[in-house]
């Protein structure tokens, strides 16, 4: 048996491994794949003010980045986003959000829109708490 480590991004090895697991995810749930959300707002000039990115998978809305540019946070753009992208998800027929954040980001934000802290991960020094939450939509 070989053994290695990468230190830069290697697509091939990360399309096998993610396909690995989608094998034997389809073994067990059934076949389906990730489908990508994506909801963003920009100005009149088509500057990016901010978006919400994740993918759907198997009733789940599994949100990976939310950002909101500086001079538009406090604005309610976030909020809209989170809106257009859950109502997205929510067509699709899932069921529930799920988002991970740092403690210094943004875990209010998702508590004021219906997210619950399902776990944390804390203690470790010189690292922020990690916040992990869920929205059941049903």
């Amino acid at each position: 048996m070989k053994f290695e480590v990468f230190n830069e991004s290697n697509p091939a090895v990360f399309d096998a491994l993610v396909d690995g697991v989608r094998a034997y995810n389809h073994e067990l749930l059934g076949k389906e794949l990730s489908k990508p959300l994506c909801a963003v707002g920009r100005d009149d000039a088509g500057k990016l003010l901010g978006g919400v990115a994740g993918r759907t998978i198997y009733k789940q809305f599994l949100i990976e980045v939310v950002w909101v540019d500086k001079a538009a946070r406090g604005s309610g753009l976030g909020r809209r986003l989170m809106a257009l992208a859950e109502t997205e998800a929510r067509q699709r027929g899932c069921v529930a959000a799920q988002v991970d954040t740092l403690a210094l980001q943004a875990p209010d934000f998702y508590g004021k829109l219906g997210f619950e802290v399902i776990g944390r991960v804390t203690g470790i020094p010189g690292i922020p708490e990690r916040v992990f939450l869920l929205k059941r939509y049903q």
